[in-house]
């Protein structure tokens, strides 16, 4: 794979830092039964030793290289720095899929320059597929040009949705009911990272998520942009450890999944 933005510094460390996460989580992923597991909020949302190995390992890069960077991390928090980059990490987007044996999961990695992301990375080690994007400079699928699908539409496409505990599951239900009854379909493969990724080069015609964390989405929304899709406002910095919903979508979609997101916040059955 050739080099997507050789002149950018950080790209150069972020890509070669992700492949390295790869190998390393891959490890891991082949040896399932000697795997240390713990739970976070319930048994859906869990956190395995190679999440941890893997985030130690990009934190380790990242500052060794750029020490006045700050750096996010889904595991280990926020480290403050000195300059305006901070660097938001996801060492394994998809845990459960992980912990499972499952395929669908990824490492993500993002960069902000004064709270506006710059570069977004995710990489699936277990198809060897890295969407990489970089602000004003387009997207990229294991280094050739990727776009949304601009032909696709809510009734022809894939629309991915994400689900967690931290938000009513009615929430979700509505939707679904809503989008089903429009003539959509859905999935939910348990990365919303991987999902946005999908969007990006166009397998997904569009992703909703009711609360998102910033780690999990902001290199898939930079990823989408620079494919030609659009994306509801993610607030940085309020959201950055906060969350907040996340809603993307190619061209041909964008109207109809606002409007079937609005049309499901204003049912009247939400709290």
């Amino acid at each position: 794979m050739d080099c997507e933005f050789p002149d950018d510094p950080r790209f150069v460390l972020a890509r070669g830092i992700i492949f390295e996460a790869g190998r390393l989580a891959l490890e891991s992923f082949a040896d399932l039964g000697a795997l240390e597991t713990t739970n976070k909020l319930n048994g859906q949302d869990v956190v395995s030793q190679a999440d941890k190995a893997v985030e130690a390992l990009v934190r380790e890069r990242v500052l060794a290289a750029f020490p006045e960077d700050g750096i996010l991390g889904e595991e280990q928090g926020l480290a403050e720095g000195r300059s305006d980059f901070v660097w938001v990490v996801d060492p394994i987007d998809g845990t459960s899929c992980f912990v499972h044996g499952l395929k669908d999961w990824c490492i993500s990695i993002a960069l902000l320059k004064d709270s506006e992301t710059v570069l977004g990375l995710i990489y699936q080690p277990t198809t060897d597929e890295l969407f990489a994007a970089k602000a004003g400079g387009g997207a990229f699928l294991n280094g050739k040009p990727t776009s949304v699908d601009r032909q696709a539409t809510i009734g022809t496409g894939l629309l991915g949705v994400g689900a967690n505990f931290r938000i009513p599951p009615q929430q979700v239900s509505d939707f679904i009911h809503l989008l089903l009854e429009a003539g959509g379909m859905f999935i939910r493969s348990g990365s919303g990272a991987l999902m946005l990724a999908h969007v990006a080069c166009g397998r997904l015609v569009g992703y909703y998520e009711p609360h998102i964390n910033s780690w999990d989405c902001l290199a898939g929304l930079c990823l989408i942009r620079e494919a030609g899709g659009w994306t509801a406002e993610f607030p940085i910095p309020e959201a950055l450890l906060a969350g907040s919903p996340v809603i993307a979508a190619a061209p041909g979609a964008r109207d109809d999944l606002w409007g079937l997101v609005a049309q499901s916040l204003a049912s009247g059955k939400l709290p």
